[in-house]
């Protein structure tokens, strides 16, 4: 595969998040070293507290939301670059008043996803 177009890939819903869905943009099994996705969070919409075992790169392509990383909370939107290490509990809020839509690079590695129970 060397191209396709965006549209084309299913979208899943992500199941422990609330208003969340997930394209597989670029696979394991279509690129050697990494994998991209595109996720798409309807307004209130976002994903709870949790942890990955691999780093994840991000970048914005609409919308606005909150997001948590570690003990930090940032605003982002539109043409933001976030990273997130591996390990560190990170988590999303979908500001509105539109879908918040951003790209998500990762290694080819295993990845253990952790949600954290809030008190």
């Amino acid at each position: 595969m060397q191209q396709k177009h965006a549209d084309d890939v299913p979208a899943e819903t992500v199941g422990a998040g609330s208003g969340t869905v997930r394209q597989v943009l670029i696979s394991p099994d279509e690129g050697p070293n990494f994998a991209m996705r595109r996720f798409i969070m309807e307004p209130g919409g976002g994903m709870p507290k949790h942890t990955n075992s691999v780093e994840h790169g991000q970048y914005v392509l609409r919308g606005n939301a909150r997001v948590g990383i570690g003990d930090e909370v940032i605003e982002v939107q539109r043409d933001d670059v976030v990273f997130i290490p591996a390990g560190v509990p990170h988590w999303y809020e979908s500001l509105g008043p539109e879908a918040f839509e951003f790209l998500c690079v990762v290694p080819n590695a295993p990845d253990e996803i952790r949600i954290i129970k809030e008190d």
